[in-house]
């Protein structure tokens, strides 16, 4: 379980595959010790651009914990292999670990939250911790000072050169929880899609990057190949 030395992460994490631009369209390297997060709706395609993320980090040699919600440790794997993205290898080596509320096959834990997940060992033995989605772990009816209680919970994840990301469907989310944390993240991704000429156009807009290491566009056109992967939609950015 993650027993290779850790990469060096002062300036940022790595993020660069050689079969797409979105590194060069987004910031080049992804700020250490801090909060991403991506929002949208349900088929927005959040926990597509964060398997992207999450590849991209173990193709530059990182350690990554993955959280999912929404398919089992196979279905992940599954998913992942399906757009050209294998991690049976980073898998093999320790340097992806991944969590599954539904276990291998589809037996579910009720009564389970972020936090409780958040208090795994495996948290600390990692350089980025990916919860896909978060808002379902959430907990919710939460006053104003609890609401800030769970604010200072996640920035203690992030605290010790460690970075957390999470995408969050707004639906789910106690809305104050939701302003809070997204006026606190360093990096905030929204996704955003509609029909031009009969086709569904999917946008990342960069509505917030801090510390990036190169240029940042302010929105990302792309879509997903099978067995390609990601691809920027180099028309559509700006």
């Amino acid at each position: 379980m993650f027993d290779e030395p850790p990469k060096p992460v002062e300036d940022g994490y790595e993020f660069t595959l050689e079969q797409d631009s979105l590194a060069n369209a987004m910031g080049a390297r992804l700020p250490n010790r801090s909060l991403w997060m991506i929002q949208g709706d349900v088929g927005s395609g959040k926990s597509l651009v964060s398997q992207r993320l999450v590849f991209g980090l173990l193709e530059n040699g990182y350690k990554v914990l993955v959280v999912t919600t929404e398919l089992t440790t196979r279905g992940w794997i599954e998913q992942m292999e399906s757009i050209g993205y294998p991690v049976t290898e980073s898998i093999a080596s320790g340097r992806l670990l991944i969590f599954s509320r539904f276990g291998v096959i589809a037996d579910a834990k009720e009564g389970v939250d972020l936090f409780d997940v958040l208090d795994s060992e495996a948290i600390e033995k990692s350089d980025v911790v990916v919860v896909d989605s978060a808002s379902a772990l959430m907990p919710t009816g939460l006053e104003s000072s609890e609401q800030v209680k769970v604010l200072q919970k996640l920035r203690r994840v992030c605290s010790e050169s460690r970075s957390l990301l999470l995408t969050i469907d707004p639906t789910e989310m106690d809305e104050k929880l939701l302003h809070k944390m997204r006026s606190s993240c360093e990096v905030l991704l929204d996704m955003q899609s509609g029909f031009v000429g009969g086709e569904i156009k999917r946008t990342i807009v960069v509505t917030r990057f801090l510390r990036a290491a190169g240029p940042v566009q302010s929105s990302v056109g792309w879509r997903v190949e099978p067995y390609m992967g990601f691809i920027v939609d180099i028309t559509a950015v700006s």
